[in-house]
């Protein structure tokens, strides 16, 4: 999956960047206050997309 693909759906579903990190940026949900780390690869492994997905209860 690509990365603004991610950061597309992340933000549909409410969460928002936190920071940018030297090797990862942060993205939180708001409602449930949970941080999840996005790696700056422009392209995400399928797996760890729908990880992170899970994880900030982001699922559309």
């Amino acid at each position: 999956m690509k990365r603004r693909d991610l950061e597309r759906k992340l933000r549909r579903a409410g969460c928002y960047l936190k920071r940018e990190g030297a090797s990862h940026t942060l993205w939180i949900n708001p409602q449930s206050g949970i941080i999840e780390a996005v790696p700056r690869h422009t392209e995400i492994k399928e797996h760890l997309a729908k990880k992170i997905i899970k994880s900030l209860n982001a699922e559309v």
